[in-house]
């Protein structure tokens, strides 16, 4: 084999089918909607809570990450951060948690950005999962990892049907002519 030759494998009719074909979108859709409703309904409660955007912000992320510092399990660098960035910036994390679940839930059930909100949402829940919480986050990641996947065509029944057209993707950039470019 030569190097520097490009070799394209090509993809398998499933995964072509679940990530880049349309009619597999009402899938994504159903996913869509449930993982919103979860993320919609967690932020809603952080967002009206004393807790944790009222009076006492910054008050649930201290309890959360004192009680995952007592946990053996949480790796040593987690720790450390939790410790020196996440627990003297409380009142800030807390915002950034209630206002980020929030808007991973609006984006994902508005299907706008879906693959940028299910990424969000992804690194909340490993999180939640690097601090000893298991509860539904397993769950939540995976569904989550799989939105990203299907980025194309999870926001099909949603938003990104129109957004993804007009913003474009990194790699393929909107070509203009100007009035030299003609001459």
């Amino acid at each position: 084999m030569a190097r520097g030759k490009e070799i394209i494998i090509p993809e398998n009719p499933v995964s072509r089918f679940l990530f880049s074909n349309t009619n597999s979108a009402w899938i994504w859709l159903i996913v869509r909607l449930y993982l919103g409703y979860a993320w919609i309904t967690a932020g809603w409660k952080k967002v009206t809570g004393p807790a944790w955007t009222g009076e006492n912000a910054g008050a649930a992320v201290q309890g959360f990450v004192s009680g995952a510092l007592e946990k053996e399990e949480v790796a040593s660098w987690y720790a450390a951060f939790l410790q020196n960035a996440v627990l003297p910036n409380a009142k800030v994390f807390s915002f950034m948690v209630a206002y980020g679940e929030l808007l991973v839930g609006l984006g994902l059930i508005l299907g706008l950005l879906t693959g940028i909100a299910a990424f969000f949402g992804g690194v909340m829940n490993v999180s939640f999962l690097f601090a000893g919480t298991l509860s539904t986050n397993p769950l939540l990641f995976v569904l989550a990892t799989w939105l990203v996947l299907a980025w194309k065509v999870a926001g099909y029944y949603g938003l990104d049907r129109w957004a993804l057209p007009l913003l474009g993707t990194p790699w393929q950039r909107k070509v203009t002519n100007t009035k030299s470019d003609l001459n």
